[in-house]
C-alpha cells in the first residue's frame, strides 16, 4: 500500500525496466494460452467431460482463457498419479528430495516476474503487491520448506513418522500462488504427493506453476492440478484415497468439508473467515497505527480472512483518528492493477462485488454513517471504492459479518476491558492487532483476545517460519513453522 508498509528484505530484485514499466508493457510479459488443461501425472491432459470454463479479468472483464473443468474421474486419475509418485518420492533419500524442492523454489524465483502480473491480471490485486509481497513470501515458504525436507527427525524431535500419502488441497482466490505454496511446500517437504484444486476465478497462476513443475523434471505426479469449481472440490476432499485435506476459504464451505470427511480417517485443516479486531488505544503512535488500519483493511481489496475489518479506538482519540484516516484514504489510488502506482485494485468477481454492496446496504440500513473515499472508478471491471462506516455497535452485520472486501467498521471503547469483550464478540477467531506505545499492554491484550494471531503495532505481517491458523469458526490447524508440518505426517507414539 505504502513504502510503510511493504514488505521488506525480498530474496530477489526486480530491474528498473520492471519498476517503471507501464501497464500495457507489463501486460506483453506474460504468454497466455487460449486454452489450459489439467496437469496430472507430469502432463497436460483433456478433462474427461470435454468441458471448459472462462477466467475473466476483473479489472476489464475481458476473457483471459478457457480452463478444462475437472469431473471425478479426473480427480481419480489425478489422485492415483499421486499415489504412484508419492510411492517413488518417500523412497528418495531425504535431501534428494530437498534438492527437486530448492530446485522448484529458484524457478519459481526466477518466473516472479510473469508470476507477479498473472496473478495481479487473473486475481485483480495491485501489481506492486503481487510483486512486492506476494511473490517473495511465495518463495521463501518454498526455500524455507525445502530446508526442512532432511531434517524432520529433528522437526518431530526423535519420535518416529511417516507420511500420509496424497494430499488434497483446495485453495481461494484471494492469494492463489501464495496458498498454493502454503500447502505444496510442507506436503513435499515430509515426502507427500498433492492433489491441488485452485480457486475458479483464479486459476492460472498454478496452471503455470504446474508448467514450471514439467519444465524442471518434479517427478510426474508429485504435484497434480486439477481446475474446477465446487463440485471438483467436492470430489476431490471425498475421495477414498486422499488422506488429508487441507482446505482454505469460507467458513460455510469448512463446515461442509468437516461434515462430509466426518469418520473417514482423513487428517484435516482448516483456514477460513475472520472479522479481525484492529485495536488502537490512545497512547499509540497515530500516523504509524492510520498506516497499519490502511494495510489491514485496503490491502488486497480486503480479500483478506485476516483482513482488519474491525477497527476498535479508544473514544479519547476516536475523533482524531478517524479524521486522519479519511485525509489518508484521500490518496489511495483505486485502478488498473498492472499500474504501479494503483494502491487498490478491482474486486474479484462481479458476485463478490454483490455481496460487498449488499453488506454496505445493511450498513445503511441500520443506521451506521458511511463515509467512502472520493475516487473516479474505471467504467469497466469490477469496482468499489474504499469505505468507512462509523457509528457502528456489534449489533451491526457489518460488524458480525465478513464483507471481503474494501469496508471497515469503526467501534469505540473507554477501557481496554471494554476492548477485549468487544473484539472477543465475534464467531471469528483467526486474528487481531494492538497498536500501543506500552509494551505491557500488547501482552495484556494478546492474553486476552481469542485469536490464533496477534499484531503489535504492525498489521498483516507474515513469515514462513511462523505458524498460522485460527480458532473458532476461523478453523483449526497450522500452517507455516515447525507446527505447520505435524498436519502432514503421522506421529507414532
Amino acid at each position: 500500500m505504502t513504502e510503510a508498509s511493504k514488505t521488506t528484505g525480498s530474496l530477489f530484485e526486480f530491474g528498473s525496466k520492471w519498476d517503471y514499466a507501464p501497464a500495457p508493457e507489463a501486460r506483453d510479459w506474460v504468454k497466455l494460452q487460449s486454452r489450459y488443461e489439467l496437469f496430472i501425472g507430469g502432463k497436460f491432459v483433456a478433462p474427461h467431460s470435454g468441458r471448459y470454463f472462462q477466467t475473466v479479468s476483473p479489472s476489464t472483464e475481458e476473457v483471459l482463457a478457457e480452463v478444462a473443468e475437472a469431473d471425478e474421474a479426473d480427480v481419480d486419475a489425478a489422485v492415483a498419479a499421486a499415489e504412484e509418485a508419492q510411492r517413488a518420492w518417500v523412497a528418495l533419500r531425504p535431501s534428494e528430495r530437498a534438492k527437486y524442492m530448492f530446485r522448484l523454489a529458484r524457478a519459481v524465483q526466477e518466473r516472479s516476474r510473469e508470476l507477479a502480473i498473472l496473478e495481479s491480471l487473473d486475481g485483480g490485486k495491485p501489481i506492486k503487491e503481487s510483486r512486492d509481497v506476494d511473490l517473495p513470501l511465495v518463495c521463501a515458504h518454498l526455500f524455507y520448506h525445502a530446508g526442512w525436507a532432511d531434517k524432520l527427525d529433528l522437526a518431530f524431535q526423535g519420535r518416529a513418522w511417516r507420511p500420509l500419502g496424497v494430499a488434497g488441497q483446495i485453495i481461494p482466490w484471494n492469494f492463489p500462488l501464495l496458498m498454493a505454496a502454503w500447502k505444496i511446500a510442507p506436503a513435499l517437504a515430509c515426502g507427500n504427493a498433492v492433489v491441488l484444486k485452485p480457486a475458479e476465478t483464479t486459476p492460472l497462476t498454478a496452471l503455470h506453476l504446474a508448467r514450471i513443475c514439467q519444465e524442471i523434471e518434479l517427478p510426474p505426479g508429485l504435484v497434480n492440478i486439477v481446475t474446477g469449481a465446487g463440485t471438483t472440490g467436492a470430489a476431490l476432499a471425498s475421495h477414498a484415497r486422499v488422506k488429508k485435506v487441507a482446505f482454505t476459504g469460507s467458513t460455510d464451505v469448512g463446515r461442509k468439508i468437516q461434515s462430509a470427511i466426518a469418520g473417514s480417517g482423513k487428517k484435516l485443516t482448516l483456514e477460513l473467515g475472520g472479522k479481525a479486531a484492529n485495536v488502537v488505544f490512545g497512547d499509540a503512535a497515530l500516523d504509524q497505527a492510520v498506516e497499519g488500519i490502511i494495510g489491514g483493511i485496503f490491502f488486497n481489496q480486503g480479500h483478506v480472512c485476516c483482513a482488519g475489518s474491525r477497527l476498535l479506538v479508544e473514544e479519547s482519540v476516536a475523533e482524531e483518528l478517524i479524521a486522519k484516516l479519511k485525509d489518508r484514504m484521500r490518496t489511495l489510488r483505486v485502478g488498473d492493477p498492472l499500474d504501479k502506482n494503483t494502491d487498490v485494485g478491482a474486486i474479484n468477481s462481479k458476485a463478490q462485488l454483490e455481496t460487498i454492496r449488499g453488506l454496505v446496504r445493511s450498513g445503511e440500513e441500520e443506521g451506521a454513517e458511511r463515509w467512502s473515499a472520493p475516487c473516479e472508478l474505471p467504467g469497466k471491471g469490477f469496482w468499489f471504492s474504499p469505505t468507512i462506516f462509523t457509528g457502528v455497535t456489534n449489533t451491526h452485520r457489518i460488524a458480525r459479518e465478513e464483507i471481503f472486501g474494501p469496508v471497515l467498521s469503526v467501534l469505540t471503547f473507554r477501557t481496554a476491558e471494554e476492548a477485549v469483550e468487544k473484539a472477543n464478540n465475534t464467531m471469528y477467531g483467526l486474528s487481531a492487532g494492538v497498536w500501543t506505545s506500552k509494551g505491557s499492554k500488547s501482552f495484556w491484550m494478546a492474553q486476552r483476545l481469542r485469536a490464533g494471531v496477534v499484531w503489535a503495532n504492525t498489521f498483516n505481517k507474515f513469515d514462513p517460519t511462523a505458524p498460522f491458523g485460527g480458532i473458532k469458526e476461523s478453523g483449526f490447524g497450522r500452517e507455516g513453522g515447525r507446527h505447520g508440518l505435524n498436519a502432514y505426517v503421522e506421529i507414532e507414539g
